[in-house]
């Protein structure tokens, strides 16, 4: 059974997982600071940033660019500002043909020379003589072939079309760009592209003119940028649609209209309609929280037809792979929803990122953390009926999961070398930063919080900020020390504190509530105690006669005992109000079972909290398996279908106990079934858009987990119609929501003839979505044939690099495919990780995370011994992996048979 589906159901993950600088007038950085600074010598390659000698302070780029070809060329003027006397500098460009470097000192112009040095594109321009400090200009002319890996820049086909695109984030504009590719150095760019003349041309600004060129070319050339850096460069040629859409009205921040466009790929530009519509109040939200206006000349919306992530937030010019943008009626809710998600992150990012941007990597999460954090509180105003409150603590949760383990990052942790970078594109920066960032929010409140940050914003526009005078300002501006000394808490040490709760209600006493804080422990953990976090704690409590309230403080120490309004003791507490605190918590006596049996009082965030707070326990050798059916199983009863789909959530994650055993398997799945079987059969019938998206949700469960043979069938019958398999043609039954679960089935159990069907009618069938969840549900194959021809598509990699990677993680997701395909794996990879997207092989290791043996460490471990060097900045991913493995072990060894015997029980 393929696992894949799981994760589309909010992926339990998140429940029970393992797994200073200063700027100057045009917003360059100055000094470094020393946690990042690399020592150099003129003879010794940077490999983390760049020595300050020297400063870009203007690029004017003149490129050409043909996606009909295999390379393009360019010219980079670059106004260099020396900071002392030398005989040349360090930049970057990465496997660029340069055939000229001229540059020009003191009214004299000389050649000079150019040589890479490193791997991850560090290179040297030598003057051959001295010059002193002061403004140079460098020319540069240079060629290089497009990628075949969506890095840098890189070109596609689609539907007979070829397109080339910039995915310069985070070191990837040095493979089109010699230049200083590092997010402190922000300059204005002066760009101009030579293309076909039927092709269009998108950067970060406003066309200005197109002229001719020379045979049947022209030359586009753009408005000037406000300082950007490097990683966020827009270029994108091809025959694309452009939909020139109502500008954004003016509003109460912002005195000017911004012209608003979107663009696809030839045929497609009407499925950008409904992204469109929604950005104006999208982006007015924002402008609104924040004070500050929308800050570029025009606002594009590229749904490029590859893209090696969801999106990127290329200043003025935000990209998309198109299956995450592009959206019609005949998509379902699911998609919807995820559409909103995303675009708004990336919106967000147009102040935090684009407008500030952190000085160097270490503080990638004043950007990433603020944008995840913005998405929901932008969404819940935009529709607040719409659940999106919920999504934002699902997130914190998946956070939790990744901050539970010993080897787990810090939100910001020093980045030494180029090969790391990517490291800190993680749940903890995006989803724990967002959720220390949302817990300060809610506990000081917004009209506290966020005119700081509005304040933090107007400060460092145009320019760079570092964590410190980020804390600085917010400190300064809110009146409330206590945020920075939370943010720092959180922001510069790993893990995740847990507390233990004691409700005391002795006689001659006010009730109150002493907590203990620790570092929360899974079992297997070698976490060694000793951290502490300032920590702010709410309490919710309610008495037996109804009333109830909640109790808030900082708790900075060990112990602490927080007081409780109340008169009475009360009936049963929650120790996380509006469950909004990242931490996790714990009950004592028969707390919990007072907490199981009030569900009902709880709000839908603080049932979510109680149940993800429960199998935390129950994974750290707390609670025991009874309880905790009993508590899934009240939580399903709810009439609150946020709450009665919460436990699917879990069934993931205590699947692994039942692995092994046919009989506990069986009653895993008919206990499953007895849980949503019927609440399933209610919603079907139900035309509301939010019963249909649970709905759905349920169906992909029960399909999955539950191995429902009806549905399963039915299902599978779907797929087939709408594909036209065996002459069943009809597309309008199969939601997009369920593309995924569907034809996964279908592939499993409708054999090597269904496979190839799908295999053809991913070439024919112009549909994004479908294309995706058809290329990975390819991978789900089981039978000998499908599983040769699989093996034989990631060899020479013709899906492309994304799918590439996606059908081996089906593989490997399998069970009766799991082991083989491991096998498989050692001996043939180094050709699959030629064949995926150029910056995922550092993720590599976390493929072997399917398994729950500790005994697959040592051949993880001889696995990149063997290739790590195929696989820069692999390590991190690998020492995760590793602990996952143990701590998955030591779980289904501790609780396996406990949890076997309450389940059977029922």
């Amino acid at each position: 059974m393929s696992l894949r589906s799981k994760a589309l159901l909010g992926s339990i993950a998140g429940v029970i997982a393992f797994g200073l600088a200063s700027c100057d007038s045009s917003g360059n950085t100055g000094e470094r600071s020393d946690a990042t600074k690399t020592e150099i010598t003129e003879a010794r390659a940077p490999i983390g940033r760049l020595p300050a000698l020297a400063k870009p302070t203007y690029y004017k780029l003149d490129m050409r660019v043909d996606p009909r070809e295999e390379g393009f060329s360019g010219t980079a003027l670059i106004d260099v500002s020396l900071e002392k006397a030398s005989n040349g500098f360090w930049l970057h460009g990465k496997d660029l043909a340069v055939s000229k470097v001229e540059v020009t000192a003191g009214g004299e112009t000389f050649v000079a020379g150019w040589e890479e040095k490193l791997a991850t594109g560090v290179a040297r321009i030598d003057f051959g003589r001295d010059l002193p400090a002061g403004d140079i200009k460098v020319a540069i002319e240079y060629s290089a072939k497009f990628d075949a890996l969506l890095r840098g820049l890189f070109r596609v086909e689609e539907q007979g079309d070829a397109y080339a695109l910039a995915k310069s984030e985070s070191i990837q504009a040095r493979r089109f760009l010699p230049g200083f590719d590092e997010p402190g150095y922000k300059n204005v760019f002066d760009i101009s592209l030579t293309i076909p003349e039927s092709y269009e041309a998108i950067s970060n600004a406003p066309e200005l003119s197109k002229t001719p060129a020379d045979n049947g070319f022209i030359k586009v050339q753009f408005d000037k940028t406000r300082p950007l850096p490097t990683y966020l460069l827009s270029i994108a040629v091809g025959p694309f649609d452009i939909v020139d859409y109502a500008p954004l009205p003016p509003n109460e921040v912002r005195s000017e209209p911004i012209p608003l466009r979107g663009v696809a790929r030839r045929g497609r530009g009407a499925d950008l309609e409904y992204a469109l519509s929604v950005t104006d109040d999208l982006i007015e939200i924002f402008e609104t929280e924040l004070k500050v206006p929308y800050p570029y000349k025009k606002l594009d919306i590229v749904a490029a037809p590859q893209w090696p992530s969801g999106a990127t937030e290329l200043a003025g010019a935000i990209s998309y792979r198109e299956s995450r943008i592009l959206y019609n009626e005949a998509l379902g809710e699911g998609a919807r929803r995820s559409l909103l998600g995303i675009h708004t992150h990336e919106i967000a990012h147009m102040w935090f990122g684009d407008l500030v941007t952190p000085p160097w990597w270490d503080d990638l999460w004043l950007k990433e953390s603020f944008a995840t954090w913005g998405t929901p509180i932008s969404l819940i105003e935009f529709e607040p009926q719409g659940g999106h409150d919920l999504d934002a603590l699902s997130s914190a949760q998946r956070a939790m999961g990744l901050d539970s383990i010993d080897s787990a990052r810090a939100i910001r942790e020093p980045i030494d070398r180029n090969e790391n970078i990517r490291n800190a594109y993680d749940g903890i920066t995006y989803s724990k930063g967002m959720a220390v960032i949302r817990m300060i929010d809610s506990y000081f409140g917004p009209d506290v919080f966020r005119p700081a940050l509005g304040e933090y914003v107007v400060r460092f526009e145009d320019g760079v900020a570092d964590a410190n005078q980020f804390f600085e300002v917010i400190g300064e501006v809110s009146g409330e020390p206590a945020i920075t000394e939370i943010f720092q808490s959180f922001v510069t040490q790993s893990g995740l504190p847990v507390i233990d709760t004691e409700l005391n209600c002795a006689e001659g006493t006010s009730p109150s509530v002493k907590v203990t804080q620790s570092q929360y422990s899974p079992l297997g953990s070698a976490i060694e105690q000793g951290k502490s976090w300032a920590l702010p704690v709410c309490i919710r409590y309610s008495n037996a006669d109804g009333t109830s309230g909640s109790s808030c403080q900082i708790v900075r120490e060990e112990t602490a005992s927080i007081a409780l309004d109340t008169g009475s003791c009360p009936a049963w507490i929650m120790p996380n109000t509006n469950a909004t605190g990242y931490y996790r918590w714990d009950l004592s006596g028969d707390q919990w079972s007072a907490l199981a049996s009030n569900l009902d009082q709880l709000s839908a965030a603080e049932s979510l909290s109680t149940i993800d707070n429960a199998l935390a326990a129950f994974r750290a050798g707390g609670g025991d398996a009874a309880g905790l059916l009993d508590l899934l199983e009240a939580a399903a009863s709810s009439e609150d279908l946020n709450i009665a789909t919460a436990p699917m959530r879990a069934f993931g994650g205590l699947e692994k106990l039942v692995e092994g055993s046919d009989e506990a398997r069986t009653a895993f799945n008919a206990y499953a079934m007895n849980l949503y079987g019927g609440i399933y059969a209610d919603l079907t019938g139900s035309s509301a858009t939010e019963n249909s998206l649970f709905a759905t949700e349920i169906s992909k469960f029960l399909a999955t987990i539950a191995e429902e043979p009806t549905l399963r069938s039915e299902l599978s019958e779907k797929a087939a119609q709408y594909i036209g398999f065996a002459g069943r043609q009809r597309r309008d039954t199969l939601p997009s929501d369920l593309y995924g679960t569907a034809f996964d089935i279908a592939v499993q159990t409708q054999g090597p003839e269904f496979f190839e069907a799908l295999s053809q009618a991913r070439e024919e069938i112009d549909n994004p979505r479908f294309a995706a969840s058809a290329a990975s549900a390819l991978g789900s194959a089981t039978d000998e044939e499908s599983v040769g021809k699989i093996r034989a598509m990631i060899l020479d990699g013709r899906l492309g690099p994304r799918e590439t990677y996606a059908l081996l993680q089906q593989q490997l997701d399998n069970e009766e495919t799991r082991d083989a395909t491991w096998t498989w794996l050692q001996e043939n990879y180094a050709t699959f990780v030629g064949n995926i997207p150029g910056t995922w092989p550092r993720r590599t290791p976390r493929l072997a995370g399917v398994f729950c043996d500790a005994g697959k460490v040592d051949e993880l471990t001889a696995l990149f011994d063997q290739y790590g060097d195929l696989a820069e900045g692999h390590e991190r991913a690998l020492a995760e992996t590793i602990e996952a493995l143990q701590l998955c072990d030591a779980f289904r060894s501790d609780r396996s048979e406990e949890f076997r015997a309450a389940l059977m029980a029922r």
